[in-house]
């Protein structure tokens, strides 16, 4: 079976990245509409000129930025408080934002009880 070809709101990634700003937000929820009728940041036009000019090796602090039909294909490292993890852009990831794939906080594994623990918080821990 052949792999079903990726579209957004009907339209193709060819499609979407022929379009203009304008018509690209009047396919957005309204929440990013609006963020992107106010303007891009100085920050955010930065990182979108590093993008129109293909090069490779983008790191941003930029969670915030849309991701728009341009960036589909790009490897961006997103930064994360302590570093920057690299986020692969997919069709699927259009209109939601860079911060969303890099996770800020890891998850915690707690190990044995301290030494002063009571004696009903050490008993629980013990499997």
């Amino acid at each position: 079976m052949a792999k079903k070809e990726f579209t957004y709101r009907g339209k193709t990634v060819e499609d979407l990245k022929k379009m203009s700003l304008q018509e690209f937000m009047h396919l957005l929820p309204a929440r990013q509409r609006r963020s992107l009728k106010r303007g891009f940041t100085p920050a955010q036009q930065k990182l979108l000129a590093k993008i129109n000019k293909g090069k490779g090796n983008i790191e941003t602090h930029c969670r915030d930025m849309l991701i728009m039909p341009q960036m589909i294909g790009m490897t961006i490292k997103v930064y994360k408080g302590n570093g920057f993890q690299p986020v692969l852009i997919e069709g699927e990831m259009l209109g939601h934002y860079l911060g969303e794939f890099a996770m800020t906080r890891k998850r915690i594994a707690h190990s044995a009880p301290g030494v002063g623990a009571t004696r009903s918080s050490a008993s629980i821990s013990v499997r």
